[in-house]
């Protein structure tokens, strides 16, 4: 498969026999070689864990994981709102908790369920609190962030599926890039706040206005890279527990989306 800008699914090897099957190969068992049609000598039929993930399945996981951390969002924001609680320890501890549990995700390449829908909680749970103090300072800006991370997620979908934007080598290239250079630029932003010197990169300013929209257009893109590993993973017919996988890698991105979005909208609503 194709490598992705998502560090996800950029780090997905053939381990245990799953990526590294092709568009015509099949999983033992299914439709393979060796074996009756349909079946590749398989006897018994597929189990839910061993059949080949199907799009339904990522659609599934990804809807589920969406709405752990709407749930989880959506209640510590209003916890928030009404000061029942301070935003500074929930958005540190989901922070935290879901960078160990992505960590782990990523690294041990796990397609474990738990694991994946506790990083949405934590996940759901820092940016519930981000948000909260967002909608304390201006009104209705959860709902327009939340419709325009929807509206990028529905059009970059729109275009991979209509094969408007294919999804290339030299196009995984560019993202690459820009995503690298993303990261230098933030990393560069916090060593000069370290020493007081603020650069504008994150600021209120028009340069800041232009770094966020950039930001989320890295971000659009990667969704489109995204999107295609979890149609290769189809394809090769890996086994339908590895959608929860597909599901991280998107909501990776999503996350991201999110708060550039909300941020820009902030930046866009502090001129009022």
């Amino acid at each position: 498969m194709r490598s992705s800008s998502n560090p996800a699914f950029r780090n997905l090897s053939p381990r245990g026999g799953y990526a590294g099957f092709t568009d015509t190969q099949a999983m033992p068992g299914y439709g393979g070689p060796g074996g009756p049609a349909g079946y590749g000598g398989y006897q018994a039929p597929p189990t839910t864990s061993d059949r080949p993930m199907t799009v339904d399945d990522v659609v599934t996981k990804t809807a589920m994981t969406l709405g752990v951390a709407l749930l989880t969002g959506v209640i510590t924001a209003i916890a928030v709102l009404s000061g029942s609680i301070s935003p500074y320890p929930p958005m540190i501890i989901g922070i935290l908790v879901g960078l160990v549990l992505s960590l782990i995700v990523i690294f041990k390449q796990t397609p474990n369920p738990a694991l994946i829908l506790g990083y949405s909680a934590a996940e759901g749970v820092a940016l519930g609190a981000i948000t909260g103090v967002f909608e304390y300072f201006i009104p209705g800006i959860a709902v327009q962030a939340l419709l325009g991370t929807a509206l990028v997620f529905g059009v970059m979908l729109t275009l991979y599926k209509t094969g408007a934007v294919k999804v290339t080598p030299k196009l995984q290239k560019w993202v690459y890039a820009a995503l690298g250079a993303a990261v230098l630029l933030m990393l560069f932003n916090l060593v000069m706040s370290l020493f007081g010197v603020q650069t504008g990169i994150r600021g209120n300013g028009p340069l800041g206005i232009i770094i966020g929209v950039v930001f989320i257009g890295i971000a659009a893109f990667m969704l489109l890279l995204d999107f295609d590993q979890a149609d290769q993973m189809i394809r090769a017919g890996m086994p339908a527990k590895w959608a929860w996988y597909a599901a991280f890698g998107l909501m990776t991105t999503l996350v991201w989306l999110y708060l550039e979005i909300i941020r820009l909208l902030a930046i866009l609503n502090s001129d009022n």
